[in-house]
């Protein structure tokens, strides 16, 4: 049977959409470092056939979410601290220069759009239960949208794109150690200092208060019972 263009067309679209969903759940904890990735388990989760599975699966593994084993399958892959302290010491480089570009070519767009990012964030709960977390998905994506504009103003697709793919991996520790870090951490001000200080122009303090942002978060996961991390 010849598959027609709209054929092709749906089947991509399928197979983006189990990708988007599967890539969610891994980042968001929901499967555990280490599970296996069963076809049958997937196909039923996701209500699809095999053809769609078998293109997320090879697509997560390419980003570094999921791991191939000969007559083994996939599997979700594991965490350790070597590996949470080598993602943040290579964020801190790359954010280091798309940061420094963007405070010394950004402009006054670029800073119009930090402060409304941050506004947008600080106007939404980290958690959508007071006593204890909740996800609230509106403040991830804007938490998300408030780092990314941070470094927008580099002027470089790649190096955004680069920095986009840290931020994803470096976000899959901190789901995994939310209970730990909720409500023993105030980073609505440390997000906000960071801004502040960037939109004065100050370079080296607004890199050094990234890095101590972020190897504040690496301390909390690393401290914390609820993440499973190899040595």
């Amino acid at each position: 049977m010849t598959i027609s263009h709209k054929d092709n067309g749906a089947g991509a679209t399928l197979a983006t959409s189990v990708y988007d969903q599967l890539r969610t759940d891994i980042l968001r904890g929901n499967l555990l470092p280490g599970e296996r990735l069963r076809a049958e388990f997937l196909r039923e989760r996701y209500k699809v056939g095999n053809s769609p599975v078998r293109e997320a699966l090879n697509r997560l593994s390419s980003d570094g979410l999921a791991v191939r084993q000969d007559q083994k399958g996939f599997h979700v892959a594991t965490v350790s601290k070597a590996d949470l302290l080598e993602l943040v010491k290579t964020r801190c480089w790359v954010e280091e220069l798309a940061l420094r570009e963007s405070i010394s070519q950004g402009g006054m767009e670029w800073e119009e759009r930090l402060v409304l990012a941050f506004h947008r964030m600080s106007r939404l709960p980290r958690s959508l239960n007071e006593d204890k977390y909740t996800e609230n998905p509106e403040w991830d994506r804007a938490h998300r949208e408030y780092h990314m504009v941070l470094l927008s103003g580099c002027g470089s697709r790649w190096l955004l794109e680069f920095c986009g793919q840290l931020y994803d991996q470096a976000n899959r520790y901190r789901y995994l150690a939310v209970m730990a870090s909720f409500t023993k951490r105030n980073e609505l001000d440390e997000h906000r200092e960071i801004m502040e200080v960037a939109i004065g122009g100050d370079e080296a303090k607004a890199i050094s208060l990234l890095r101590k942002h972020y190897n504040r978060t690496a301390e909390v996961i690393l401290n914390s019972d609820s993440v499973f991390l190899e040595a």
